[in-house]
């Protein structure tokens, strides 16, 4: 696969935020910011949820996906694209490459659960199957690449994606520019990346947190090392939030980010049950990480006016976590 260099900093501005924004506004939904009186009173905060869970493909991703489509089609012409995913990337770029009228090659591992093979298929994307380890994937994705021509768009570590992405949270403080924090889950650094920009150019004094897993706190611990860290296992819920940083997210969080919360796999399923129960949302676990992230760290929180990014809703009903 092609590799880039990091992106320089000055690549991103208000205007090249702005302009992926008005690029994708014809092929997303712009979701509603929500709010709960209970969830509010038990966070002692003012909450406005970002429900991107109502996003086309059920999550966020539809944003970055959509803005990579368009650039690449403007600056060359391309066999198709590829990426490697098994989650809601995949979705979300074979939804995105069928708006757009190109043919997208999904690289899934063989043990990738039927319902999100026929997700990909169903939005146009052309499955493709490999053994379950991060090296065939990047293998098949090379060969696809080599073979056919078209572009690998990554799920996160792009910088086009990571623009898209941060058009959430530009919509959130549109709406509601006098936020104090915008929480946001961190995987792979694309979504939390997006954030910390809209709220650097768009916020008033607004601070852009993350939270994550401890079970997979790379992001964490990259902000304190100073360099980007692996995890051991991937053992978390958050099935959306198993990716690490790379070279463009991590210099973006480096620079614009303070804070990371970390919390424990009981403390998602309970902010998860919360959102389902009080606000009768489909949420999936890695977007209960942020709520769990707010009930977590009171004080850091209690009296603010924050924004919470709900990444996405895409859950596997057979298998709730709450009701096992």
């Amino acid at each position: 696969m092609t590799e880039t260099p990091h992106t320089p900093e000055d690549h991103y501005t208000p205007e090249s935020l702005k302009e992926a924004h008005e690029l994708i506004v014809p092929y997303i939904h712009r979701t509603p910011a929500m709010q709960s009186r209970q969830l509010n009173e038990l966070a002692g905060a003012e909450l406005f949820f970002k429900a991107e869970n109502f996003q086309r493909g059920g999550s966020y991703k539809i944003r970055g996906a959509t803005h990579a489509l368009i650039r690449l089609r403007q600056s060359r012409d391309a066999g198709g694209v590829v990426t490697h995913s098994s989650g809601n990337f995949a979705q979300a770029l074979s939804l995105a490459a069928r708006s757009l009228g190109m043919q997208a090659h999904i690289v899934m591992p063989e043990n990738a659960p039927k319902v999100k093979r026929e997700a990909v298929s169903s939005y146009g994307g052309q499955v493709v199957l490999c053994a379950p380890t991060l090296e065939a994937r990047e293998a098949e994705a090379a060969r696809i690449e080599r073979e056919t021509g078209a572009a690998f768009i990554h799920p996160s570590n792009d910088p086009m994606v990571l623009l898209g992405q941060g058009t959430a949270c530009l919509e959130l403080l549109e709406t509601h520019p006098e936020l104090d924090r915008v929480v946001a889950p961190v995987g792979g650094g694309g979504l939390l990346a997006g954030t910390s920009l809209a709220c650097a150019f768009f916020g008033r004094d607004c601070e852009p947190v993350g939270a994550e897993p401890l079970a997979v706190d790379d992001a964490y611990r990259s902000l304190k090392s100073g360099r980007i860290e692996k995890n051991e296992s991937t053992d978390t819920v958050a099935d959306g939030l198993r990716t690490v940083l790379g070279n463009h997210t991590f210099p973006v969080l480096q620079r614009h980010v303070r804070t990371i919360i970390r919390v424990e796999e009981d403390e998602i399923i309970r902010a998860m049950r919360l959102v389902w129960e009080r606000m009768k949302l489909v949420v999936e676990p890695s977007s209960a990480v942020a709520l769990a992230a707010v009930l977590r760290d009171p004080g850091l929180f209690r009296g603010t006016r924050t924004g919470i990014v709900i990444s996405g809703g895409n859950v596997d009903l057979d298998n709730l976590p709450f009701s096992r």
